[in-house]
């Protein structure tokens, strides 16, 4: 007589196999649960709850980045590992209360930090036209009142332009906290931004949080961009937004980000920008993340996680606006809304170079280059 396991096996083998031609009888695994959300550890990462076992998605796809490590599942009762490998797929089977079966697959894809590898290369020869790079002077009525009424130079002190740079990204980062799913206040400028943000005690997310950093240090006289860091996919759910600032001291740009108050050093305590970031991460030089990073002084930020997984992913692709100033993130009037797009050769939207598009009455311009050089040229 057959037992109640081996019934549920076969059926379960029967199911997988009909979709799945590869499967056999040894690579179907169970694990067993009694409750919905189960606890995910992916090679260092610990996510609780960070699944809910849904049986009538067959499979029911958990999407893990990179190999060369173990993922496990972990259901209130019982657990089950794989020693996952880059282009594999995993198949087995949460049993939820004996009797409900949910056909669960693994599926690890290239890492975030391989696929910028990939992207190593760019065209220092290309010469394509873009909009000069231009930055708003501290004398403009708008920094002046900004400057003035968050008393930006007590903020800033009496220090070196470094400690300068770094005493506002510490101050607005604790003063506004991020938070990714928040709406941007309207008008979306520094003055506004920490207004509302104080009033509704509310944090905004990483786009508006280096929006107004960047309003902060052109308002002191800095040279500053706020930087869309993006993936490869066209498509995406998630990307990061820093800021880039020119140091006179140090003659180059430097990495600074409002988000996770984080900045990044070499092997010898020399700050790096975000161009010197990406080539030291595709081809494994020494980055340094500052020990205090960290979200919301709740979560401390790693190297291994800030650096070489979520900002490996979103630093394929860059944009900036050419123009750096005052409430740029607005959207009023008739004003052409223009950006420039640093590509490397095997991005995917190579061409137009120049793509013109109308939304919402407005003109959008979308320049782009495969040039590091025009992108990041030094401020005049």
């Amino acid at each position: 007589m057959k037992t109640t396991s081996t019934i549920i096996s076969a059926l379960l083998l029967i199911c997988i196999t009909s979709c799945t031609p590869k499967a056999s009888k040894d690579e179907i695994r169970i694990v067993k649960a009694t409750s919905d959300t189960v606890d995910i550890r992916d090679g260092k990462f610990f996510r609780e709850k960070a699944w809910t076992i849904m049986p009538d998605i067959k499979p029911d796809v958990y999407t893990s980045v990179g190999g060369g490590k173990k993922v496990t599942f972990y259901t209130d009762i019982d657990s089950i590992s794989f020693d996952v490998e880059e282009n594999q797929t995993y198949d087995f089977v949460i049993l939820r209360n004996g009797t409900d079966s949910a056909w669960t697959q693994i599926k690890v894809e290239m890492s975030y930090l391989t696929k910028l590898k990939n992207a190593k290369e760019y065209n220092y020869s290309d010469q394509r036209p873009i909009p000069e790079w231009t930055y708003m002077s501290s004398d403009n009525p708008d920094l002046k009142k900004l400057r003035a009424e968050y008393k930006l130079d007590s903020v800033a002190g009496n220090g070196d332009e470094i400690s300068k740079i770094m005493n506002l990204m510490y101050w607005l980062h604790d003063l506004v906290p991020h938070d990714g799913s928040s709406s941007n206040p309207s008008p979306r400028n520094a003055m506004n931004i920490i207004k509302v943000c104080k009033e509704q005690n509310r944090g905004v997310n990483c786009r508006m949080l280096a929006t107004a950093l960047n309003e902060c240090y052109l308002a002191m006289g800095i040279k500053s961009r706020f930087v869309t860091c993006m993936p490869k996919e066209l498509e995406f759910d998630d990307c990061h937004v820093i800021n880039a600032v020119y140091s006179n001291d140090l003659g180059k740009w430097i990495w600074i980000d409002p988000s996770f108050a984080a900045y990044v050093k070499d092997e010898n305590g020399v700050l790096l920008g975000i161009q010197e970031v990406r080539e030291r991460l595709i081809d494994g030089r020494p980055l340094v993340l500052n020990e205090d990073a960290n979200w919301n002084h709740k979560e401390k930020q790693t190297k291994e996680y800030y650096l070489e997984t979520y900002m490996a992913k979103n630093l394929y692709r860059l944009e900036c606006s050419p123009e750096s100033k005052y409430n740029m993130e607005t959207r009023t009037g008739n004003e052409d809304a223009v950006y420039v797009q640093l590509l490397p050769l095997d991005a995917l939207n190579q061409s137009p170079q120049k793509d013109v598009k109308e939304q919402k009455k407005r003109m959008w311009i979308d320049y782009k280059t495969n040039n590091p050089d025009l992108f990041w040229v030094k401020p005049k």
